[in-house]
């Protein structure tokens, strides 16, 4: 399905092939028209005017494209051209979305929506419902209009607790995997567990999880489970999904039934490791 190369954008210069070129251009116009190539992305976080945990971004990028076309991504010019790009922007401390896109014959950068849960949702935790959905190679981020346009059905249809903030998705057994755009966490009985690294797409911030978890000395559990096995009454169960925009977000509800997130003293405790892992990126290139 064809899609455009450029969506939800804020940005009203965008970089084109190195160029800086305003979105009303003419030479701007056909990436915002449906495009046939493979469209590859990584939608990377602007925290304080910072673009947070590039590299690990432009390491993710050029993965995905030696996954499926294996043409020659060139992370080092990507990320140069990137720092010039926010530079001319001149947005100051800004928080946001960067979105980096490639096809085999185009690079382009622009602001893009951003959806940051302000404090009180961190305080009150989100709703989510379940897309019984398997992506297709998910550890390839690429634009997929089909599973788009059913998370965005999905995304519309509220639950007893107003619509969702985030969509989870479950496998063909009725195991949830992960968010359509986080990855998803449980903690059971003090333990805290993920799906497996073959079933999901590995997010960023899931890699500095791991390492706010060693902080915590807790020891990430690879194991799934159905929305009836979470809602077991005989298990203390808490919920969060982590993702560049999320950070560490404690879910609510799932469908209509509820959990106490919030208060897990293990996801607080992992919200605020996390939190200062943020803090040692951002000082360390806030320069840059």
């Amino acid at each position: 399905m064809a899609y455009p190369m450029i969506e939800c954008n804020l940005s009203d210069i965008l970089m084109i092939d190195g160029r800086l070129i305003s979105k009303n251009s003419p030479d701007a116009a056909e990436y915002f028209e449906p495009c046939y190539d493979m469209i590859y992305y990584e939608t990377v976080r602007i925290y304080k005017g910072v673009l947070l945990f590039l590299e690990d971004h432009l390491d993710r990028l050029s993965r995905s494209v030696k996954s499926a076309e294996a043409f020659y991504v060139d992370t080092k010019y990507i990320k140069f051209a990137l720092l010039n790009y926010l530079n001319a922007l001149d947005l100051g401390e800004y928080n946001g979305n960067m979105r980096i896109i490639l096809t085999r014959d185009h690079t382009v950068f622009h602001l893009c929506e951003a959806n940051i849960p302000t404090k009180e949702i961190f305080e009150k935790g989100i709703a989510t419902n379940i897309l019984d959905w398997e992506r297709v190679a998910p550890h390839v981020k690429v634009f997929r209009g089909e599973y788009k346009e059913a998370v965005a059905k999905k995304f519309a249809e509220p639950t007893p607790f107003g619509l969702p903030y985030e969509v989870l998705l479950a496998n063909k057994h009725g195991d949830i995997t992960e968010g359509s755009k986080s990855n998803f966490f449980a903690v059971v009985d003090g333990q805290i567990y993920s799906a497996p690294n073959d079933f999901i797409l590995i997010g960023i911030t899931r890699k500095y999880l791991l390492e706010a978890l060693k902080s915590v000395g807790v020891e990430l559990k690879f194991k799934m489970f159905t929305f009836e096995q979470l809602c077991d009454p005989s298990h203390d169960v808490a919920l969060f999904v982590s993702s560049t925009p999320f950070d560490i977000l404690p879910i609510s509800s799932v469908n209509d039934h509820k959990f106490d997130s919030v208060n897990n003293e293990l996801v607080i405790k992992i919200q605020k490791m996390y939190q200062s892992i943020v803090d040692a990126y951002y000082n360390e290139h806030k320069d840059d």
